[in-house]
């Protein structure tokens, strides 16, 4: 048995066959004959076609000292070519490039680093960043002390009763009264909504992903999730969008677009569509259950079942090939607050421009469809799988909100709480409905520019029925296990 070393043999036999398969080419292909020979021995299909046409003599003797070389190696010749280039180019760095020692801060970040990707470790780190940076943060402050800031102390007290006032006396016709500043009006729902109750919540998500952004931690991220997210059809880089989704589901929607694949876009359009809440209805769910610690649990639990139960169903039904996946790890840092805070400037900006009139128009269509009596009768449509899934008949305002924003219907669900209208069971059921309820209009609008009709009406449709027989089945649950929050 020869004591030889793997890469001094390897070394051996290819230079051997590069000279014997380069004697026999005859023809010009623009290369040196022993490069073309290391093309052939790599089973490059070009060359190997090339070499077929113009070789035809010849041919069939050089394809056999491929294959006979092939025999005599014990990996693939390819993979054994790119090895020994990579330990030519690693000496050749060792003996011109001089590194100096790495730091100690250095080497922290080298092995916090590698504990965020190892799943041992990065798990945990994942899940203080959610409790702290999007339950804490997100939901106990902005959705919380931030909201009811805004909401209580600004609008209700100050703002909407002088803005009333001033309609009732500026203002002589009741049609114009309700539109700005009735039950449903701009100011009053729409401007309410968008700068009491979603602004702080949206800008206390963007602070947090900024920071995350900005330190490196998201390529991490998916890294860590890559091999989980294989198992729904998905791969590390959708973290990006599903992500973002936590945040607004129609510019997530929107970053689908980076992913390589069909297969893969329509998998992370369905699961933004149905069970990634956006930064505003999660802040106001948060906000719902946050006297019911329990409550929340289950919805988690529900909503990330439903996730993996569609993204795996998705992953054996749309047709494609598995998706790859690569990805540049860049060095773990301290955030710059100047970078956060142009991150979050820029996003809320957005928010302005791009959302803030939408719920000027959703505000539009409610006034008009009350006018022609079209709200009242898909409220009326509403009500009857509402009481189905044990809910008061006023829930289904909410839910046909949820149409025209998603954060609209969790809006909605909020006044019927400080109402009291609803017990701790029927705030879970309602919670985890309205989650996976139809995506809201601009999202809807988004899945069609980017799916297409077909498509964007299909999800809708599904994730219409879908909801409703999950919401059925919790309050059936609840009910039979003799369980109250």
């Amino acid at each position: 048995m020869s004591n030889e070393k793997p890469e001094a043999r390897y070394q051996r036999l290819a230079a051997d066959y590069r000279k014997r398969i380069a004697a026999r080419l005859k023809a010009d292909y623009g290369f040196r004959p022993d490069f073309v020979a290391l093309l052939l021995i790599q089973d490059d299909q070009e060359m190997l076609q090339l070499v077929r046409e113009k070789e035809p003599e010849a041919w069939t003797e050089i394809a056999g000292l491929v294959t006979e070389l092939k025999e005599r190696l014990d990996e693939p010749p390819a993979y054994l070519i790119a090895r020994y280039y990579q330990a030519r180019a690693s000496r050749l760095a060792a003996e011109t490039i001089c590194c100096q020692k790495r730091s100690a801060v250095a080497d922290f970040q080298l092995q916090l680093s590698r504990l965020m990707i190892n799943p041992v470790t990065g798990l945990p780190i994942l899940f203080l960043i959610l409790y702290f940076g999007l339950y804490l943060f997100v939901g106990r402050f902005g959705a919380g002390v931030l909201v009811d800031l805004l909401e209580e102390h600004l609008f209700n007290q100050r703002l909407t009763p002088w803005l009333t006032g001033a309609s009732n006396r500026w203002l002589p016709w009741p049609a114009l009264r309700e539109l700005f500043t009735g039950e449903y009006g701009i100011i009053t729902l729409g401007v309410r909504y968008a700068v009491a109750l979603i602004l702080p919540i949206v800008t206390t998500f963007f602070l947090a992903f900024a920071v995350l952004e900005d330190t490196g931690y998201l390529p991490r991220l998916a890294l860590l999730l890559d091999r989980f997210f294989k198992k729904i059809g998905l791969t590390g880089r959708a973290v990006i969008p599903l992500v973002l989704g936590l945040g607004c589901d129609t510019m997530a929607t929107l970053v689908t677009r980076t992913l390589p694949t069909r297969r893969e876009r329509f998998i992370a359009t369905l699961l933004l569509a149905l069970a990634v809440p956006c930064a505003a209805q999660l802040g106001v769910i948060f906000s719902l259950l946050a006297e019911k610690p329990a409550g929340i649990a289950v919805w988690a639990m529900i909503i990330l079942a439903v996730f993996l139960l569609a993204g795996f169903l998705a992953s054996r039904l749309v047709p494609g090939d598995p998706p790859d996946f690569y990805l540049e790890i860049p060095l773990l840092r301290r955030p710059l607050f100047s970078n956060i805070l142009v991150k979050t400037g820029a996003r809320i900006k957005w928010y302005f421009l791009e959302i803030m009139p939408m719920f000027i128009f959703a505000s539009l269509l409610i006034w008009a469809g009350r006018l022609s009596h079209l709200f009242d009768l898909l409220v009326r449509i509403l009500t009857f799988p509402v009481r189905w899934l044990g809910l008061p008949a006023e829930t289904a305002v909410a839910f046909l909100f949820g149409f025209f924003r998603r954060d609209y219907g969790a809006g909605g669900l909020y006044d019927l709480k400080k109402a009291g209208l609803l017990s701790g069971n029927q705030l879970l059921v309602a919670a985890v409905t309205l989650t996976l309820f139809l995506p809201c209009v601009a999202q809807f609008l988004m899945n069609i520019k980017e799916r297409g009709w077909k498509v964007g009406v299909s999800i809708s449709i599904f994730t219409l029925f879908f909801s409703f027989t999950v919401g059925f089945f919790l309050n059936l649950g609840l009910n039979l296990l003799g369980i109250n929050l």
